[in-house]
């Protein structure tokens, strides 16, 4: 009886294996265009060279600005005019040595309601 459970708990991994290997293969592969593609957009924008940490913080943000040159969609609401304002100045401040990284992120980060 116990080889029978082994065998088809077996024969289930083999399934989720063959089910799982190509979703991943995908995944992996629309990350590194994602990667790829904000760092274009991060060398664009002369923030190429910014540390990982401040990068990540505002990876939506220009995720989003890139999406918006694309034509996938306007953004008029001053809310989001004021974020990107935000996220100009701070960065420029650290690149001009004004501040940390660390008040950078600070300043940059998302507060949650």
């Amino acid at each position: 009886m116990m080889n029978q459970a082994l065998s088809i708990t077996s024969k289930q991994n083999k399934a989720t294996a063959l089910f799982a290997v190509p979703v991943l293969k995908r995944i992996q592969k629309e990350s590194i265009e994602e990667y790829n593609e904000m760092q274009e957009a991060f060398n664009l924008m002369g923030w190429g060279n910014l540390p990982d940490e401040l990068k990540i913080e505002i990876h939506q943000d220009v995720k989003f600005m890139v999406e918006e040159l694309k034509g996938r969609f306007s953004s008029c609401d001053p809310f989001v005019k004021r974020r990107r304002d935000s996220i100009h100045y701070w960065v420029s401040c650290f690149q001009d040595g004004i501040c940390s990284l660390d008040t950078a992120i600070d300043a940059l980060k998302v507060k949650s309601l």
